[in-house]
């Protein structure tokens, strides 16, 4: 059970990581408006505030990460990060696209139930 949720939680994190480069490095490019849904003039006009939440998006991942690397120790540090990324994916959900409930919240509340039943 314990390895089926470090990779849950890796993979949960490794999510993060493409929120983050597709926040602050591709939201004005074709794919990050494709991914986002965003025009270009939309893209550009909100391009620094996009930036600063994917950097958000790489510590919760960074969080996750070092979750991980303490092993048992680290359980703690995993139901903070992934309780954080939960509250984020359903305040994303009801605040920008439901699709955020799925993509984020989701997981982040399976990866909890599977951290505490380890």
């Amino acid at each position: 059970m314990t390895l089926l949720t470090n990779i849950l939680i890796s993979i949960i994190a490794l999510q993060h990581i493409a929120f983050l480069v597709l926040e602050m490095f591709y939201w004005d490019k074709p794919l990050g408006r494709r991914v986002f849904g965003h025009s270009k003039e939309s893209a550009k006009v909100s391009k620094t505030l996009a930036a600063n939440q994917g950097l958000y998006n790489g510590f919760l991942a960074a969080g996750l990460f070092w979750g991980l690397t303490l092993g048992a120790d680290g359980m703690s540090v995993k139901i903070f990060f992934l309780a954080c990324v939960l509250v984020a994916g359903i305040f994303g959900g009801i605040t920008a696209s439901r699709k955020i409930l799925y993509i984020q919240a989701l997981p982040a509340l399976i990866g909890l139930v599977l951290t505490f039943l380890s």
